[in-house]
């Protein structure tokens, strides 16, 4: 499990730094394949990642007791739902500067506050890949496919709202925050209620970042095509 985990970072690295070579996905309308992806990890996420929070909830509860927090002991959805504000703001920021600028694209200063934060959403899926209590190595080819089509996703979108700065400086911080998260986890055993929140809080981020591409009417995205995602990955974790 542990080289698989590696393995696994390192070919989330190569996504982000070869993504922009699937020139496809620039179609309009929206590539099918993207709102395929979109549906799988939507799918991951209400089937796997949410659910699994109730398998931490013992441990959240002990934990914020001790620290006089219990008013949030059983609101561990509390994160999920900071993390799909968090980036509804970042979003809402990005969609500001360019107008304010009437550019195609957004500042720089907006564009380092973006990629800061994708840096932590990524440095948190790279530490949940390697300490994550996946059942077996199905459940981490799982949690490793649905979230490298999100990569993708992801890349569209920053590549599209920055440009070539994007490209210059922004996918590589992406791919090595992988790697340091990777390694966070691989190196530092932290307490399970920590794990907790950072799966919610990427749960949060997941779901906002999919509708966010999903739901504008410019994209002209394929409601069939995402049904097939989230149907078909659905129907997947539930037999295996």
């Amino acid at each position: 499990m542990f080289w698989l985990s590696f393995l696994f970072a390192v070919c989330f690295v190569l996504i982000h730094l070869f993504s922009k070579k699937l020139l496809f996905l620039n179609n309009v309308p929206r590539s099918r394949f993207l709102s395929i992806a979109g549906g799988i990890a939507v799918a991951y996420v209400f089937i796997h990642l949410l659910p699994d929070l109730n398998e931490h909830q013992e441990a959240v509860e002990e934990a914020l007791s001790k620290e006089s927090l219990s008013f949030l002991e059983s609101h561990i959805y509390l994160i999920a739902l900071a993390g799909l504000t968090l980036f509804y703001g970042l979003e809402r920021m990005v969609k500001v500067s360019k107008r304010k600028n009437n550019t195609r694209k957004a500042t720089a200063g907006i564009f380092w506050i973006h990629i800061g934060s994708f840096f932590f959403y990524n440095a948190i899926i790279g530490y949940l890949l390697i300490t994550e209590e996946f059942a077996n190595v199905t459940g981490m080819i799982f949690y490793f496919l649905a979230l490298a089509v999100h990569f993708i996703i992801n890349d569209f979108s920053l590549r599209e709202r920055h440009e070539t700065i994007y490209d210059k400086y922004g996918r590589w911080l992406l791919s090595v925050a992988v790697l340091i998260g990777w390694a966070i986890g691989s190196l530092y055993e932290v307490k399970p209620f920590i794990v907790s929140f950072l799966t919610a809080f990427l749960a949060g981020g997941v779901i906002l970042n999919i509708l966010k591409e999903e739901l504008p009417e410019e994209r002209q995205s394929s409601f069939g095509a995402f049904l097939v995602g989230v149907a078909g990955y659905t129907l997947l974790l539930l037999i295996i």
